[in-house]
């Protein structure tokens, strides 16, 4: 087979499959990982793929991305309220949680509701809303809002969040790419997440599985820094196995 054949062949399985590994390939195509690897790159340069560690996935929907909270709101509900179903088993009474923006811990928000002594941190101004006549005390942690996400980011939600302490933090996340880190379109986002990190005793993921195997532009943290992930069972294999390799407990639900 001509490396242009292959090439498009590789391609076509990336595009269906949205993730691909280059032992894989190796075997698939009955050629060399070094081969498959330079046509990898090749690939990469011309924009068709985005090269990972070990393997590439589609181009599409992974760098630049920042839909609204509106329009993510629409997709997999029924995963995102089992996934935070399981996240409210671990809160207990008289803890201080912290919930960054996103639709999976505004799911986790509603879940919440119920607690009697309970104190919820977040930058989320709709999460807030959503505990509104709750017995959930609120502090959130002001900043300028985004409109796209309803979060609040800058200087101030990042010096607000550096005089706090909390027992565990909620994180929601865009892109998961269990070789590179968590990650989210953008900056100011990424920055204000660091720091609730920083505060936090324990950091749980909670995120759908079709956020893994994606990557968007800015590095929240590196997946070692998790304590734990929530998801769901789309989870491949492969994604599950690195999670336990490096460390990071496992919930599926």
């Amino acid at each position: 087979m001509l490396s242009e054949e292959r090439q498009r062949a590789i391609l076509e399985i990336v595009n269906r499959e949205g993730r691909v590994l280059v032992v894989d390939l190796g075997r698939r195509f009955r050629t060399s990982q070094v081969t498959i690897r330079k046509d990898l790159e090749t690939l990469h340069a011309r924009g068709l793929v985005y090269r990972t560690h070990g393997g590439a996935l589609t181009a599409r929907g992974n760098v630049l991305e920042d839909p609204t909270l509106l329009d993510k709101e629409k997709l997999h509900r029924e995963e995102k309220t089992a996934i935070a179903a399981e996240a409210a088993k671990m809160v207990v009474e008289g803890q201080v949680v912290i919930l960054d923006s996103g639709t999976t811990t505004t799911a986790v928000a509603r879940a919440l509701r119920n607690f009697q002594n309970l104190t919820v941190i977040t930058n989320a101004v709709n999460i807030a809303v959503e505990l509104s006549g709750s017995n959930v005390e609120v502090i959130l942690t002001g900043g300028n809002v985004r409109k796209s996400s309803f979060s609040q980011v800058g200087p101030l939600a990042e010096e607000t969040l550096r005089k706090l302490s909390a027992d565990i933090f909620f994180l929601g996340v865009d892109g998961f790419d269990v070789d590179f880190g968590l990650t989210t379109p953008n900056l100011l986002e990424a920055r204000v997440n660091r720091a609730m990190m920083d505060v936090a005793r324990r950091t749980v993921a909670v995120c759908d599985a079709s956020k893994f195997g994606k990557r968007s532009l800015s590095l929240l943290c590196p997946t070692t820094a998790l304590h734990q992930v929530i998801t769901d069972r789309g989870i491949s294999k492969s994604d599950l196995n690195a999670l336990k390799k490096a460390g990071v407990e496992v919930t599926v639900c």
